[in-house]
């Protein structure tokens, strides 16, 4: 078995235990340092919304040999000076506020006079404000109802207070991801909402398998005093921590993979929409399926009445057991000094008594000499071998 797969077990077991709830301060102020910083770049240079939700002009033209510079100019040329230009691989994409169809024609005739391109070898994508302005109101709608159907299935299959939980978890992360584009400049597309969309859903599916393993945790345990809910919740957290971290790796290598390929070897804009809203939104959902939605849990749990009189009960049965231990340490070491000094003193008469045995088999005992003196010991002498002291 792997070394990963080792630590899982351990976990599983409560044989290694990390205190992702009680550390849940810690994990509070680096999530609101994050938050800060997203609603700072939202608030002070907003986002870049594409074409599709403001309107304007897209002119896209494939051209491996023609620079940013060159486009630019060309634009200027036709009295766009305010023409936005980007190069993703082969391929130019020129944006422009709202045109007429005239005004698109004499733009398509510029261009393709100064970049020596066919006109049909042009794309042009005109996009009205009504049109954008109906694009955004669905995106809104989709989130919002979004947002209800995950509340109501997390209240009827949990509680509400998960449902809250995993709310503040799915806002984070939004807030977090629209904040990464606001500062970056990045723009937002509808591919842009279909990847955020795409990473609320995985956000969620992360925090209910952790919440359910919570629930299977504390199910009866308010009717007991072995653990409290915080702690129970931390053991559910360690025991899906593994299957966490595997799940959200192996879904950030495809979209890894996109983002590589599909952006830097083809080009191709809409994917790099796509995927790099799922790449930051898998990774928040991830910190925030184990370092917010749990913690929130526990946190609100902690003040219900019966979930603190769990918290004095346990803590009561923590404090005798602590006694009790020291008890029978204390015990045991005056139980064993005890038998050291029986022990000694058994050995203190053994030395000053004779030895009986050695009287009647005729050999006379060994006494302990003067200190630093060495007696032989006495050999039995048969009678009839003894020498006569010449008195009788």
């Amino acid at each position: 078995m792997s070394r990963l797969g080792n630590l899982g077990g351990r976990l599983y077991r409560g044989e290694v235990s990390y205190d992702f709830v009680g550390r849940r301060k810690r994990w509070y102020l680096i999530s609101g340092a994050i938050l800060v910083v997203a609603i700072g770049g939202l608030l002070f240079r907003g986002l870049n919304l594409g074409i599709e939700f403001e309107g304007g002009a897209q002119f896209t033209v494939t051209a491996p040999n023609v620079s940013v510079e060159q486009a630019r100019s060309a634009m200027s040329a036709a009295g766009y000076s305010e023409a936005v230009v980007t190069k993703s691989g082969d391929k130019l994409r020129i944006q422009t506020p709202t045109l007429t169809n005239d005004e698109s024609d004499k733009a398509l005739a510029s261009l393709s006079k100064s970049l020596s391109i066919k006109t049909t070898d042009i794309s042009v994508q005109l996009i009205g404000p009504t049109w954008g302005k109906e694009i955004t109101s669905k995106a809104v709608t989709a989130l919002i109802v979004f947002l209800i159907l995950v509340a109501l299935f997390l209240s009827l299959y949990f509680e509400w207070r998960m449902a809250v939980a995993g709310l503040v978890a799915l806002a984070h992360d939004v807030v977090i991801t629209i904040g990464i584009y606001a500062l970056t400049g990045l723009e937002v597309t509808p591919a842009t909402v279909v990847g955020l969309l795409t990473i609320l859903g995985y956000s969620l599916y992360d925090t209910v398998v952790v919440f359910d393993k919570v629930k299977e945790n504390t199910r009866g345990l308010a009717s007991s005093n072995r653990m409290t809910y915080s702690q129970a919740a931390n053991l559910a957290l360690n025991q899906t921590l593994v299957r966490s971290i595997n799940t959200t790796v192996i879904a950030l290598l495809p979209v890894t993979a996109i983002l590589i390929v599909g952006v830097g070897i083809l080009g191709a804009g809409t994917l790099e929409d796509l995927s790099l809203a799922l790449f930051i939104g898998m990774a928040a959902g991830a910190y925030s399926s184990i370092f917010v939605a749990t913690p929130f849990l526990a946190q609100l749990k902690e003040r219900e009445p019966a979930m603190q009189a769990l918290s004095r009960r346990v803590e009561s049965r923590q404090r005798s057991e602590s006694k009790a231990a020291s008890k029978t340490t204390v015990g045991g070491r005056t139980a064993t000094a005890v038998l050291d000094r029986d022990d000694a003193e058994a050995g203190a008469m053994d030395d000053s008594e004779p030895d009986l045995d050695s009287l009647d088999s005729g050999v006379a005992p060994s006494r302990p000499g003067p200190a630093g003196s060495k007696q032989a010991p006495r050999r039995n002498v048969p009678r009839s071998k003894r020498k006569g002291s010449g008195k009788r």
